[in-house]
């Protein structure tokens, strides 16, 4: 299998300057000030958020596995907040791609499956 992308999909990684907070059922699930951001054309910008900014308790890894042949493949997790299990809401990239090296092992959100992906400026209390 090679390492790198079948093509170039113009996809850029960043450092996201900004605290990056999930929330799932009144419940921050992720909170980190490490998030890097995927962007891509015709998709709204991702956060991919470190391992140790998640509450790790939460998931339960799925069966899951999709291929994205510019990043690799992927595997999911679904979030347990209290009565309510969202399904396959979050995947990461465990061995990605060279070129998308930086978020191996990061976890990334569905927006439109947990309550908020909240952003906020560093000087934001």
């Amino acid at each position: 299998m090679t390492r790198r992308p079948a093509a170039d999909a113009s996809i850029t990684l960043a450092p996201n300057p900004n605290r990056v907070v999930v929330r799932v059922g009144g419940v921050i699930v992720a909170d980190t000030t490490r998030a890097v951001v995927m962007r891509a054309p015709g998709t709204p910008d991702q956060q991919y958020i470190p391992r140790q900014d998640v509450d790790m308790t939460r998931l339960v890894r799925t069966e899951l596995a999709t291929h994205c042949p510019y990043k690799g493949d992927a595997s999911y997790w679904s979030i347990r907040s209290g009565p309510r299990t969202v399904e396959n809401a979050v995947w990461s990239y465990e061995r990605p791609y060279d070129d998308m090296a930086p978020i191996a092992g990061y976890l990334a959100f569905y927006a439109d499956r947990v309550d908020a992906v909240e952003e906020w400026p560093p000087d934001a209390a």
